[in-house]
């Protein structure tokens, strides 16, 4: 059985530790050792998840067979508008193509309809596979976006979006 349930502040240990299972096998191929390391940091610390709850972000768990298999993380009424903006979606990657990051992005949809969003967006490495995924989805790439970090990082991303 699957359950999609909203996580709380007892849920960040479990959230960081999948980011620590996850960011490896998802981006091993496309980030240095050293960016990999300093972005967990940066994105998935216990103080960095709890400020992302502290601005308005929603993180759900998805449990498959009583086990977490992976996470969200949204926030309805991004920047004020009438867009839901998904943070983070990440699964283990031994449950990768079971539907689950599917069911993750209809949670959200549900969500985001419930309050008259128009639009769900997001942003994906350009280098990542999972935007194939999101174009399965109905998003659609909106733009190129280049974030630029700390020593000189910088996260290639397409800002993808998808119409409600």
């Amino acid at each position: 059985m699957i359950e999609i349930f909203p996580a709380t502040a007892k849920d960040l240990s479990t959230i960081k530790n999948l980011a620590h299972e996850i960011w490896p096998a998802t981006y091993g191929a496309i980030l240095s050792k050293k960016q990999l390391d300093y972005m967990l940091d940066l994105f998935y610390s216990e103080k960095a998840l709890q400020q992302n709850i502290t601005d308005n972000h929603n993180f759900i768990l998805i449990q498959e067979s009583n086990e977490i298999r992976g996470f969200a993380d949204y926030e309805l009424a991004f920047q004020n508008e009438a867009i839901t903006r998904i943070h983070k979606i990440y699964l283990l990657p031994k449950t990768q193509g079971k539907g689950l990051g599917k069911k993750l992005i209809q949670y959200i949809e549900n969500k985001a309809l419930e309050v008259n969003s128009l639009k769900l967006s997001l942003n994906v490495n350009r280098f990542n596979k999972a935007k194939d995924f999101y174009e399965n989805q109905g998003f659609k790439i909106a733009f190129e976006e280049d974030v630029v970090l700390d020593f000189g990082y910088l996260m290639e991303d397409y800002r993808m979006e998808k119409m409600l």
